[in-house]
């Protein structure tokens, strides 16, 4: 391996695209004042400077304008819907805006996507070995389920996920998260997701 000296710094480049370098309507897609709204699959609805609106497939990159249609050109509103995905300000095909249940940042997820809505970083994956914070033990995610704390039971101690003892200070509507232990797959647990961390302990299923 070798190394890459920090002081050979890369030469300073703008992240806004050089307009003089690019052809009219490349330019046009970054300067216009446009509104991108997405439509179910991978459509596009594109409000236009000029006022008008036109239907944009992502997809196959056609376009409801007469520049693509009469001409066949790949026109300004291609490419601007292009540019809004890439930035992250729509969702790309087949995904829709969402707030996350567990942290209420705003997400994409596909359009079937089963309840709960979790951003890329609460979400886990059955099978993904999580840390309980307050005891330092490794468990196994079963599933994520759609319920929340202050509506889960644990009969065990007649009451709440939320109101057990040491879950004490976590969101009472946090999403319940279904765990085993290590070595112990037949019992399930239910824990506020924010009690859990991520863990790259995955060998430990080995």
């Amino acid at each position: 391996m070798t190394l890459i000296d920090p002081a050979d710094a890369p030469r300073k480049t703008a992240l806004v695209p050089d307009l003089r370098r690019l052809d009219e309507r490349a330019a046009r897609a970054w300067t216009e004042a446009m509104a991108v709204r997405s439509l179910p699959g991978s459509r596009y609805a594109v409000d236009s400077e000029s006022g008008a609106t036109y239907v944009v497939d992502a997809t196959t990159g056609s376009c409801t304008c007469p520049d693509h249609e009469i001409r066949g050109r790949r026109c300004k509103h291609v490419r601007r819907v292009a540019i809004e995905i890439t930035a992250g300000r729509v969702p790309p095909p087949g995904q829709v805006r969402a707030v996350c249940d567990a942290c209420e940042t705003e997400t994409f997820v596909p359009e079937d996507a089963p309840t709960p809505h979790l951003c890329a970083t609460c979400a886990l994956d059955p099978g993904t070995v999580v840390l309980d914070r307050e005891t330092g033990d490794r468990l196994v995610v079963v599933r994520v389920t759609d319920r929340r704390a202050d509506d889960v039971r644990v009969d065990a101690a007649d009451c709440t996920v939320a109101a057990y003892p040491t879950n004490e200070g976590y969101p009472a509507d946090d999403v319940v998260v279904e765990v085993a232990y290590l070595g112990d797959g037949d019992r399930r647990y239910s824990f506020p997701r924010s009690r859990l961390r991520r863990t790259d302990d995955a060998a430990l299923l080995a």
